[in-house]
């Protein structure tokens, strides 16, 4: 096991759409490995698989007291709403209050390719909904209004960690709460 650098906003990894995991063997598992530690070292509430440059969908988490991890993450996500203080370990000491579900039940498969159902409600569902949004190249200030997206932006640019990139913005692929997907 070993602590890897994590990728800092401006990262075009961060944007892509990561790939399905299809091998479930010895190099996965190192993965899960070093995403479990270096999530802890940092430390955090989850971390994904593309904040260590490599574009598989696989996230751990820490949250609630329970330490995991999932492989090709699918969500179901409650209709109920909750907004809270969040933050990212590629945005060092940003933090917005963000929007999400409440619930969610995640299905996917554990590092050895058995399937996996968590479920979780607030901090445990938001840490999930974060780091499976990574996965499909979405951050969590895509998912802030225009006026607090605004003033994060603008937070990044001050940062002492910010590049000289201009940082990219998207719109969530995913549903709005209470839409079907």
């Amino acid at each position: 096991m070993a602590v890897q650098p994590i990728r800092l906003f401006g990262d075009p990894v961060l944007r892509q759409r990561a790939a399905e995991v299809t091998t479930f063997d010895k190099e996965l598992r190192q993965l899960v490995k070093d995403l479990e530690e270096t999530m802890l070292a940092a430390p955090g509430a989850g971390l994904a698989a593309p904040q260590l440059g490599v574009s598989l969908r696989v996230f751990t988490y820490h949250a609630d007291g329970e330490l995991g991890h999932l492989v090709n993450p699918v969500l179901d996500l409650s209709e109920e709403c909750q907004e809270g203080d969040e933050g990212c370990l590629s945005f060092p000491g940003i933090v917005a209050d963000t929007k999400r579900s409440l619930h969610v039940v995640a299905t996917g498969f554990d590092m050895h390719g058995e399937p996996v159902t968590i479920s979780g409600s607030e901090f445990k569902a938001r840490a999930i909904q974060h780091e499976t949004d990574h996965l499909d190249g979405v951050l969590f200030i895509d998912r802030l209004d225009k006026a607090q997206r605004k003033l994060a932006l603008k937070a990044v640019r001050e940062a002492e960690w910010m590049g000289l990139e201009t940082p990219q913005v998207k719109v969530s692929p995913h549903a709005t709460f209470g839409q079907a997907r």
